[in-house]
């Protein structure tokens, strides 16, 4: 049917305003990322991007997006908040944060900001507010929904009467001060106090992968080096000229690079070896410095920072001490150390892809990389599926799931890139689910990134594709379903436990729930269209992937009761 839609003549006339420019604004934000979001990138002069040739773009850029795409969000009930900082760990996009204020700062608040005493070893005389960005939101829901307080802490409401919240983020974000080391980062909610340098993504509302990527942040953010395959992870890490790498107080963040399906992990690996030709080259200097005579004190800075160069907390605190005295000392030598001294530190080292990368185009260079035995750390998002590219099957897709390419539902089990992993006995691997363990995810990162060798995180990442029922909302719960149905399973492996004559697999899941295994399935339409389209061989192919699971499990249980005492 046709409509007539009667367009007034006044129209015609009527002269668009100008914006006025926002002094606040850098120039790269006014210049290029406006007229790019307004769809004017063609009209830019090659001349606007003389100081970028490069093809660098400056960190941070999602923070001036403020797109106000939700429909409902988050409104922080402070009588009921019982500061687990959970809500803040799970959120897909960094925009619900806890915020410690000192009496300074609670003075200076906006006019009606509410805050309650903070709860803690370390806290007292501190001030605790979750606080919201209302137009960075996507308004998913997962915050509320995992809240754990008897009474929520966390109503959805209209993003229209949470806009007052819009400047009261603004003071937060930019005038309260980071207090990341008044408790410790290996809790879920001591890691909460510290900045995500990770914010503000375009993912999908609800995104299953981008906490994961957002935790890794918070942890090593300031010293990492990321190398991206090509997926929905290089689509919202680096949507140009949106990029929500971001930096902390002290300007560091991560350096983050998009590589291709085929090579992302040869393109870490050679970070990698970067790092190490460039901090080789500092040790050879520092011994010539050594050898050449120099202050004692110099000399013992040397030394300290040499013997604790491999680990972080020590190359930081021996690179602290380090760099005044060289700059004090001066001299080629001096200059020659300084000229690398963002090198000192050491680096963390990722590369990030999707199960299509890891599993399927990229995983030769996945396999030649951990079989280097480098310190190289690698995170699988694993959706099951080419999210990307419109739901295409992958090996990582399991039996009777119906995708593309797999219409009647897949007929062979899930390919096991942990055991294959787990085969060459000195990589780490570990099998995890945010939404099922908080505290398995951290631990496994934790012990990922101090394992001196490379190591493997295979996260279970729900996904749009997946046809939840219950809704991206739900998708931290569906994290939780998957691993009590015995859908999924949580394990770490850790070689070092061998040499201490312990079992190096640990399975941290549960006796799996198998009744309601059926049912995980039937709450995504990726399964339960399958029953409607092939009636006639649904229940076989369900069957089958309940049989491949009990397997995979059972599989799991043997190797974590083998003996290694003997």
């Amino acid at each position: 049917m046709v409509v007539e839609v009667k367009v007034p003549a006044e129209w015609k006339d009527i002269v668009p305003k100008k914006a006025q420019a926002d002094e606040k604004v850098p120039e790269f934000i006014e210049k290029i990322v406006y007229p790019m979001n307004r769809l004017e990138g063609d009209l830019l002069p090659v001349s606007a991007f003389i100081d970028r040739a490069d093809g660098t773009f400056p960190p941070g850029t999602t923070a001036y997006e403020k797109r106000g795409i939700a429909v409902n969000v988050p409104e922080w009930q402070s009588e009921h908040c019982i500061q687990c900082n959970q809500c803040a760990y799970v959120c897909p996009h960094a925009v619900i944060r806890p915020f410690l204020l000192n009496d300074e700062e609670r003075k200076n608040a906006p006019d009606g900001t509410v805050t309650i005493e903070a709860k803690g070893k370390g806290l007292d005389g501190l001030h605790f507010k979750i606080q919201i960005s209302p137009l960075d939101c996507t308004g998913c829901g997962n915050c509320a929904d995992v809240c754990p307080a008897k009474q929520k802490a966390l109503i959805m409401k209209p993003l229209e009467s949470q806009l007052a919240e819009a400047p009261r983020w603004e003071y937060f974000a930019h005038r309260v001060s980071i207090k990341d080391n008044l408790m410790s980062k290996t809790t879920v909610k001591g890691s909460q106090f510290a900045k995500p340098l990770f914010e503000f993504s375009g993912a999908c509302a609800g995104c299953g992968e981008t906490p994961y990527i957002k935790l890794i942040t918070q942890l090593y953010g300031d010293r990492m080096m990321i190398a991206n395959a090509t997926g929905c992870s290089s689509i919202y890490g680096g949507s140009a000229p949106a990029t929500p790498y971001c930096v902390n107080a002290d300007g560091c963040g991560p350096a983050w690079a998009s590589s291709l399906f085929e090579d992302a992990a040869e393109y870490g690996y050679g970070m990698f070896l970067g790092v190490t030709k460039v901090r080789n080259r500092i040790v050879l200097a520092a011994e010539k410095y050594i050898e050449a005579g120099t202050s004692a004190e110099l000399k013992a800075a040397l030394r300290e920072w040499m013997d604790g160069r491999d680990d972080p907390d020590n190359s930081r605190a021996a690179s602290a001490k380090l760099i005044p005295l060289l700059e004090k000392d001066g001299g080629d030598l001096a200059a020659e150390i300084l000229s690398f001294r963002d090198y000192l530190i050491k680096r963390s080292i990722w590369v990030f892809g999707g199960d299509g990368w890891a599993y399927d185009i990229g995983f030769g260079g996945l396999d030649h990389v951990i079989a280097s035995g480098e310190d190289v750390n690698l995170l699988v998002l694993d959706t099951e599926v080419y999210s990307n590219t419109g739901g295409q099957s992958s090996k990582a897709t399991p039996a009777a799931a119906v995708a593309q390419f797999a219409a009647a539902g897949k007929r062979t089990r899930k390919k096991d890139l942990g055991l294959m992993a787990m085969s060459y006995g000195y990589v780490y691997v570990a099998q995890v689910a945010m939404g099922a363990s908080q505290n398995q995810f951290l631990k496994a990162l934790l012990e990922a990134e101090s394992y001196p060798g490379p190591s493997v995180i295979i996260a279970y990442s729900p996904c749009i594709n997946h046809g939840l029922r219950a809704g991206m909302g739900k998708s931290q719960e569906e994290s939780e379903r998957a691993v009590e149905s015995g859908y999924w399973q949580l394990y770490r492996y850790n070689p070092l436990l061998e040499k201490e004559g312990k079992n190096p697999f640990v399975l941290d899941s549960k006796e799996p729930k198998w009744d309601k295994f059926r049912d995980f399935l039937m709450g995504e339409v990726r399964y339960a269209s399958l029953g409607r389209e092939f009636p006639e061989i649904a229940e076989e192919l369900f069957k089958s992937a309940e049989e491949n699971a009990r397997w995979r499990y059972n599989t799991y249980r043997r190797l974590a009761a083998l003996d290694y005492t003997s």
